[in-house]
């Protein structure tokens, strides 16, 4: 599997997402690449990241390195 390969990536959305439409999916079940892409226009282009790149990005959210001031 090449990195542009996601034959068998399975999308899903946050569970927070509730239905909405301004939501990425991901998938992470791609043994090379996490794969992301927009809900509302899924040809669009997928972005993809390393797993550890990932999970950076994901501990960056938990710690609230991204939030705005309120």
């Amino acid at each position: 599997m090449t990195n542009n390969d996601l034959t068998g990536a399975v999308w899903h959305k946050s569970t927070r997402s509730a239905g909405g439409q301004n939501c990425v999916e991901v998938a992470d079940n791609l043994p090379q690449v996490v794969a992301v892409r927009d809900t509302k226009n899924r040809d669009a282009g997928t972005l993809l990241f390393t797993h550890d790149e990932w999970a950076a990005f994901v501990s960056g959210v938990k710690a609230g390195e991204f939030d705005l001031p309120a």
